[in-house]
């Protein structure tokens, strides 16, 4: 997977921005939240997403895997280098963590999202 590709796939998730915080963080947002941080100045290079609370701990236990900095007690997940997981682990992995913090907006921010889809 390379960083357009991810570009790619969270693209074509509805109502998703994308920017670049602190300076050197690609973020992937949907209701203002973030749901994918992509690190643009490291090599390989990182990620990190949210996952289901059941999935976090045996994630943790893959090669290449880690709590994220900060965001671990939430169940936010690094992956050292984006080239580990295929494009179908991905694509799964991007619209689990969306729909999961999608799901924890206020509800008038997931409606105003529902309306402009």
């Amino acid at each position: 997977m390379t960083i357009e590709g991810l570009q790619r796939l969270c693209a074509d998730l509805p109502s998703v921005t994308e920017e670049v915080k602190w300076e050197h963080d690609l973020c992937f947002c949907v209701g203002g939240k973030i749901f994918l941080m992509v690190p643009l100045e490291l090599t390989p290079t990182p990620a990190s997403f949210k996952v289901a609370d059941e999935e976090f701990e045996e994630l943790l236990e893959r090669e290449g895997f880690r709590p994220a900095p900060y965001l671990a007690r939430y169940q936010w997940v690094a992956v050292e280098d984006i080239r580990l997981l295929r494009q179908q682990e991905w694509q799964e992995r991007v619209a689990q963590s969306y729909q999961l913090v999608r799901s924890r907006l206020p509800k008038k921010i997931q409606d105003q999202l529902n309306t402009m889809n």
